[in-house]
């Protein structure tokens, strides 16, 4: 019975250990093959890397020249700026000169015409006067004596010399 036992155990424990070692072998297998493939996606994973870290280089140069680029061009315009403000203050400068001879100008002007008027006749200067706009004939009132003022208001048309004293008071 042993024999009969031994008999049918041994074959089946035999066709068991081949099955096992198909399946190892089966194993090993798909082991080296999974092997081949983790090794071409870590090749590529490499591949990867260092094409990102040539970008990763470029990128940086790339952003360095630019910085320095943009440095110039600050530099630049500040230069300018500095150039627009001086330009600017010697304008500033030559208006007020300006203004400052044509004050001169207005005022030598306003003493002839003022020397003019002071020596016609009151009734003279207040026709005249009437036919000026009414600022100008104040100025050149203003750039008179008080009595020869006084005698030329006399002169003109109430209405007249009434609005030329108003804006004269002004």
């Amino acid at each position: 019975m042993k024999r009969v036992v031994v008999g049918l155990v041994l074959p089946t424990v035999f066709v068991y250990a081949l099955q096992t070692s198909d399946r190892l072998y089966d194993c090993n297998a798909i082991f080296k093959e999974r092997k081949s493939e983790l090794l071409v996606e870590l090749e590529r994973i490499d591949e990867q890397k260092q094409a990102l870290n040539a970008l990763k280089i470029a990128t940086e140069e790339l952003l360095k020249k630019k910085e320095q680029r943009l440095n110039l061009q600050e530099e630049d315009l500040q230069k300018r700026e500095q150039q627009i403000e001086q330009k600017k203050s010697n304008i500033e400068a030559m208006l007020k000169k300006n203004d400052q001879i044509l004050k001169e100008l207005k005022d030598t002007k306003m003493t002839k015409m003022a020397q003019t008027f002071a020596k016609m006749k009151p009734a003279s200067a207040a026709n005249i006067l009437s036919d000026m706009p009414p600022q100008e004939a104040v100025d050149i009132l203003n750039s008179l004596k008080p009595k020869t003022v006084g005698k030329i208001l006399t002169k003109m048309d109430a209405t007249k010399a009434s609005k030329l004293t108003l804006l004269m008071s002004k």
